[in-house]
């Protein structure tokens, strides 16, 4: 069905294009608008073939897994960073490239799920520290990589305080739910 619908919208596309392209000073509307409503159709049935996808129980059931493990990874990866680069903090873009990219990436990916399993709000709060967090280690990658070694320091302890917040919201939202 999604095929189906990313078929009416590239029909839609080509045949608005062809009716504007038949004549320079105005557009052909007879075919126009059957181009355009088309289109809308295709897009309607993209949205919904997708959100039926987004909202399985098997979807859900391995994001909800992939969102705390992945964030548990991201916490005691930072614990375990700052542990190790006390003194130390000439490689921390490697590091942080190394370690995080793929945890944040899972995230980030299965981040829609939270919304039909806990809801809007609550994906509000935790994506709200999530972000700051990633900010904040971004922040720290840039620090380390220009030599503000105490700058990266700083930001490092800032973004395991966001990252754990946001576990912490996640995991109490899991925990309420049963």
């Amino acid at each position: 069905m999604k095929a189906l619908g990313y078929l009416f919208l590239a029909a839609g596309f080509l045949l608005g294009a062809y009716a504007t392209a038949l004549d320079v000073q105005a557009t052909n509307w007879v075919l126009f608008t059957p181009a355009f409503v088309l289109a809308v159709a295709g897009v309607f049935i993209m949205k919904r073939e997708s959100r039926g996808e987004a909202t399985s129980e098997s979807v859900l059931s391995v994001n909800k897994t992939v969102l705390r493990e992945s964030l548990q990874n991201v916490v005691s990866g930072l614990e375990q960073l700052i542990a190790e680069h006390a003194e130390d903090r000439k490689n921390l873009p490697d590091e942080i490239d190394d370690r995080f990219r793929n945890d944040l990436r899972r995230f980030a990916d299965a981040r829609e799920s939270m919304v039909h399993l806990y809801g809007l709000q609550t994906y509000a709060d935790i994506m709200s520290e999530f972000a700051a967090g990633e900010r904040y280690l971004n922040r720290v990658w840039s620090a380390a990589a220009d030599g503000y070694h105490g700058e990266a320091a700083t930001y490092l302890g800032k973004a395991q305080k966001q990252f754990a917040e946001a576990l912490a919201k996640l995991q109490s939202t899991y925990s309420n739910q049963g």
